[in-house]
């Protein structure tokens, strides 16, 4: 970060030559200099170049009102006013809190200047770095020689290596210089929470509106098993969200607690919808419990906020519905939410502390934020005791954290912070209205089909669309008014073959084919369900990659349209299986895995399927210990009627357990089992669509083989 904007005044000698001066002065210290060709010119540079770090211009011609606006952008960019003798200084009390500052016009001033200039640059570098990323920074420029770990030592062990000299130019000096030992005493402990590391956790919970926040260093995998062995003591019971993520199912094979699940709804889409208001009263836990063996009063809840789909809760009801004393908000998908107005009272965070009651947030600050992978982030508001948790955390915690993954948490906690902040998280919503909008008007255009949007009829704002029970574009049917809300940045595209209600057309283009379309053009879907694919459109999507996803939508309905071969359209597919494709087309394709989700009836079968639970046999926790001991054995998929499953099944999509350890198929809940094996069935008929089914055992003879209980 280097570069300097200058407003220069043209034609007047006693200000060009103090400039000109300027010029050669601020080069020789290594600054870039850029000249805007007005005020407009300059507001956009500031706000597309996050390097500018500085704005030279003449007061008189421009003055507060320039500064007014460069502050909306970035209220911490130095801005250096010069003036005359004769210029007026009409300066608030409040504008001073602005990083002014002023400079006469005077010939061979300008060495002085230019120091100055560095030394400002140097404390707004300082102001916008945040505290553990600040030390890191210090510590690698230090160069210390280390005799502890790590055993690469700054890099230099892989200059030793041919390949790793090719690893070391690749990651670069300072990512492995970064790489540091617990041993180093001045960056302090993430175990301990100590030194700068305790002034990161401090910074966070200051910039996500929390009382206490840690930092997780292997994903929100691991920071929903810290908050659950927390707060979920043996023997207990647990309310959690049946539409829960995998670790919260190993949370569950790990620790000796009842569950009762939470059941949300589905819609024919196979969109993962919310938990409707009727869970979450006294009168329908009181039921759950009467229906589990062992369970009582749950001590806790997990509630997934927002869905994989993009759907948010209205988290206020919740936490003063929720008769538990804590609640687990598992955020990992919106980490953002407290940083945009549309976005108040849908999360964790949101609103002052609930009396009698610890609120939890888990964020996987990675997933949607500028961070490393397996960053992730736990939040809490409420009472809670910092010792006992911090065993749970130290539980789940490594010794070696890589310092690069804590700092880059806290430098996307510090990106958030102020009006750039908030324009990165107004332009990430903007961005996908626009796309939505695009998609809309290239459908009006198209002649015959093109892709439809999930979302209401209506969206000329950026909002949080609320699923209404009088709405009919969501397919959910009877909602709870202002209960469970569509965030805009998760856009859903829908392909054609099914409407909203399950209704399968003549004809239909199954989404998988567009998202292998999509990834041999260099676009990866999220996640593809039968007819729809989810796109998200986080900070890191700039309109370049928003026009090339709207290309290869385009390109895909020409190509289609024009009925093309397999093997010209889709090659990838093709060398999976060269005789079976030799001579198909495109609509041949589609039409053939269209009939057989006709034929299994996919809506109705995918309904049925999420409608009635397996029976619970044991818990997670007791069938895991079968599982160590050896008690299980192997059987077919398709005979898994009857038998108690040893893990659990998830098909991806949508990724979501449909039987839990312990768990038994009967033959109330057969359409589970139909439903896995009709999935199954679409990769039999079709090389290169087999489904990965977590818990399921694929064969090279293309059987599906689990593990289920084997009685004593």
């Amino acid at each position: 970060m280097n570069i300097i904007a200058i407003m220069q005044p043209m034609g007047v000698y006693y200000k060009d030559e103090p400039m000109r001066e300027l010029d050669a002065a601020l080069t020789g210290l290594g600054f870039k200099l850029i000249y805007p060709q007005d005020s407009a010119d300059l507001l956009k540079l500031i706000e597309h170049n996050a390097r500018i770090c500085g704005v030279i211009f003449d007061w008189d011609q421009l003055s507060m009102e320039l500064c007014t606006e460069i502050n909306d952008l970035n209220e911490y960019l130095p801005l250096y006013a010069f003036i005359n003798t004769t210029s007026s200084m009409d300066v608030s009390l409040n504008e001073m809190r602005m990083a002014l500052y002023f400079f006469e016009y005077t010939l061979d001033a300008a060495e002085d200047i230019a120091q100055r200039i560095r030394q400002y640059t140097d404390e707004y570098f300082d102001a916008i770095t945040p505290p553990l990323t600040k030390a890191l920074f210090t510590y690698v420029k230090e160069g210390k020689y280390t005799f502890c770990t790590p055993g690469h030592m700054a890099g230099t062990a892989f200059l030793k290596s041919p390949v790793g000299t090719l690893f070391y130019d690749f990651f670069g000096a300072n990512t492995l210089k970064a790489d540091v030992s617990i041993s180093v005493t001045e960056l302090g402990s993430l175990l301990d929470h100590t030194g700068p590391h305790l002034e990161a956790e401090e910074y966070i919970a200051r910039t996500f509106n929390a009382e206490q926040s840690y930092m997780v260093t292997n994903g929100t995998s691991t920071a929903n098993k810290i908050v659950g062995m927390y707060s979920a003591p043996a023997g207990s019971t647990v309310l959690i969200d049946r539409n829960c993520h995998k670790s919260l199912a190993h949370l569950l094979m790990m620790t000796n607690i009842v569950p009762i699940y939470l059941r949300p709804v589905r819609n024919a889409y196979g969109i993962l919808g919310g938990i409707p208001q009727r869970e979450f009263s006294r009168e329908s836990i009181a039921l759950k419990i009467a229906q589990t063996a062992n369970a009582s009063w749950p001590v806790h809840a997990v509630i997934t906020n927002s869905t994989y789909d993009g759907l948010l809760y209205n988290t206020d009801y919740i936490k003063q519905t929720l008769d538990v004393p804590s609640i687990h908000f598992d955020s990992a998908w919106v980490p953002y939410t407290n940083f945009h107005p549309i976005y108040a009272g849908k999360s964790g965070m949101s609103g002052e502390r609930i009396p009698g009651k610890v609120i939890y947030e888990t964020q996987s600050t990675h997933k949607l934020l500028a961070a490393f992978s397996q960053a992730s982030m736990i939040h809490i508001k409420g009472d809670y005791n910092e010792g006992t948790f911090n065993e749970a955390y130290m539980m789940h915690t490594t010794t070696s954290p890589n310092y690069s993954i804590v700092a880059s948490m806290e430098t996307a906690a510090a990106m958030l912070r102020g009006n750039p902040g908030r324009r990165l998280i107004t332009r990430s919503v903007e961005r996908a209205l626009h796309f939505r909008k695009e998609v809309l008007r290239l459908r009006e255009e198209s002649d015959g089909w093109f892709f439809d949007i999930w979302q209401p009829e209506e969206i000329d704002e950026a909002e949080c669309w609320p699923l209404n029970p009088d709405d009919n574009w969501h397919g959910f049917g009877e909602t709870d008014r202002d209960h469970i809300f569509l965030d805009p940045i998760k856009v859903t595209i829908l392909t054609p073959g099914m409407d909203e209600k399950g209704a399968l057309a003549k004809t239909g283009i199954p989404a998988a084919l567009v998202a292998k379309f999509l990834d041999e053009r260099g676009v990866v879907v999220e996640k593809t369900g039968p007819y729809n694919l989810l796109f998200l459109f986080s900070i890191g999507i700039d309109k370049t990659k928003a026009m090339s996803l709207l290309r290869g939508l385009t390109e895909f309905k020409r190509s289609f349209d024009l009925n093309l071969r397999v093997g010209n359209m889709l090659p990838d597919l093709y060398a999976e299986d060269p005789d079976f494709y030799r001579n198909m087309r495109i609509q041949d394709l589609a039409q053939g895995i269209h009939r057989l989700m006709q034929q299994h009836d996919l809506p109705r079968l995918m309904l049925r399927a999420f409608d009635t639970l397996p029976e619970m046999k044991m818990t997670p926790y007791e069938m895991f210990q079968h599982q160590v001991r050896g008690n299980v054995e192997t059987c077919e998929l398709d005979q898994l009627i009857g038998k108690v499953s040893a893990t659990m099944i998830l098909p991806y999509p949508p990724g979501v357990p449909v039987v839990m350890p312990g768990e038994m198929i009967t033959e109330e809940s057969r359409a589970v089992l139909e439903f896995l094996l009709m999935l199954c069935s679409i990769g039999s008929h079709y090389p290169g669509f087999e489904t990965d089914i977590h818990g399921a055992k694929l064969t090279e003879e293309g059987r599906y083989l689990v593990s289920v209980f084997k009685p004593s």
